[in-house]
């Protein structure tokens, strides 16, 4: 008998997923394929210099830092901090349903690889009244590296008007 009402129980949460409020189920956007690792070099070559030089393996172990409060998943979820998957060309402040701070709300500037840097090595002077906690990234080879990550992990595109890395000789 608890089985059948844990099942029952179960189907009813699950078919009210995905609705929005008038009842209709909302439309599912479609999954973006996972990058190959070639791809993944490819966009890393793209990127503007010093980010084009970046290790992506040591930026995603950085990363590690910043995953109990982010996710980068496209249409990940908000956690303490907000997804990041998007984050550079986004009005700071702007990223739907979180709840920013007064300052990052009022900051004023678009996300790039400038401000995050600047924002990675000390979040607490570079935009005061924030609510981050994290103390910052020193060194700045791995804020290239995570920066670089990033841009290759939340949906980074160079050909949206950014300027790309002249190729070496």
């Amino acid at each position: 008998m608890t089985r059948l009402v844990l099942t029952a129980l179960v189907a009813v949460t699950l078919a009210g997923c995905g609705r929005g409020d008038d009842g209709e189920a909302a439309p599912a956007a479609p999954a973006r394929p996972t990058p190959t690792a070639a791809e993944k070099a490819a966009l890393l070559a793209a990127l503007p210099a010093p980010y084009n030089q970046a290790d992506l393996e040591n930026g995603r172990r950085v990363f590690a830092r910043c995953r109990s409060c982010h996710t980068v998943t496209e249409g990940g979820p908000n956690m303490t901090g907000p997804n990041l998957y998007g984050v550079f060309g986004r009005p700071a402040g702007s990223h739907p349903q979180f709840n920013y701070s007064g300052a990052v709300k009022g900051a004023g500037f678009v996300w790039d690889a400038e401000r995050l840097d600047h924002w990675l090595e000390n979040p607490r002077t570079f935009l005061r009244g924030t609510k981050m906690s994290f103390a910052g990234l020193p060194d700045a080879t791995d804020r290239r590296d995570v920066i670089a990550w990033l841009k290759v992990e939340t949906g980074y595109t160079p050909s949206a008007g950014l300027p790309v890395a002249a190729p070496s000789n």
